[in-house]
């Protein structure tokens, strides 16, 4: 039986936690694949020795499917930036610290970055020549196999109340090139209309990792069309702006 004190609702899920237990309850219709992906990919990635809530069990609940794991009593790294503005910069050191840890992990039984950015432009409503532009880019980029999360943001990693932090939410979570999981995470700042905050990311990042951010940059059309495929209407206009930048639109994004 569904229990009645609901945490949050996000998306198409409910999310709740009880004593040791985190679930995640899907609405109803949720694709059984997608549900059993998610379960996949979270078990795979424990294996490679990463700090996520362990997978329990997943399970039916009022007929809808529920992930559930350990759950991590914490708080998130979204609510730390938004409790101590003053320590920004060092709470963004640690959360791409964390990242890159992440990135240097292998988990070859995940699905391909590239694979799966194919997939999400085909699925588009762009022209038929703006697809194949942007087939042609994916497949021109290095070929890399470093685990990507897939959906890197500040509420994603929850800092425990003995201050270690866990990474939840595995569910996009493919092997690919690390630049491409970190234009996903610069994106989705943007997409917050934190343009600021994205800047000091991907400075952090490009120093740490000791890449271009360029490299990073470049990736950005490609996601924009992926995120588009979401329908989120708010976000529409924006993205389809992006799809069309050239590297020096792309790179006026960036406060550094």
């Amino acid at each position: 039986m569904l229990k009645e004190k609901i945490k949050e609702k996000i998306a198409s899920k409910e999310i709740y936690s009880e004593d040791d237990r985190f679930y995640k309850v899907f609405d109803e219709g949720k694709s059984v694949s997608d549900v059993l992906n998610e379960a996949l990919n979270l078990t795979r990635v424990e294996e490679t020795g990463i700090k996520i809530p362990n997978f329990v069990e997943l399970s039916s609940i009022n007929g809808r499917w529920a992930l559930i794991t350990k759950n991590i009593k914490g708080k998130n790294m979204q609510v730390l930036l938004e409790e101590n503005p003053d320590k920004e910069d060092e709470l963004l050191e640690r959360f791409v610290d964390i990242q890159i840890d992440i990135q240097n992990k292998k988990c070859p039984l995940l699905s391909r970055h590239r694979d799966k950015m194919n997939r999400k432009i085909s699925q588009t409503d762009l022209s038929a020549t703006l697809r194949y532009d942007l087939h042609n880019r994916i497949e021109a980029m290095p070929r890399h196999l470093d685990l990507c999360h897939g959906d890197y943001n500040p509420s994603n990693v929850v800092i425990s109340e003995d201050d270690e932090a866990y990474i939840v939410d595995w569910s996009h979570a493919t092997q690919g090139n690390a630049e491409a999981d970190a234009a996903r995470t610069f994106l989705l700042f943007l997409l917050e209309d934190k343009r600021k905050r994205a800047g000091k990311y991907l400075t952090l990042f490009c120093e740490k990792r000791g890449c271009n951010y360029k490299e990073v940059l470049s990736w950005l059309p490609i996601l924009a069309a992926s995120q588009s495929v979401k329908g989120f209407k708010d976000e529409s206009e924006f993205l389809h702006s992006l799809i069309f930048m050239d590297e020096k639109q792309l790179e006026e994004l960036y406060e550094r």
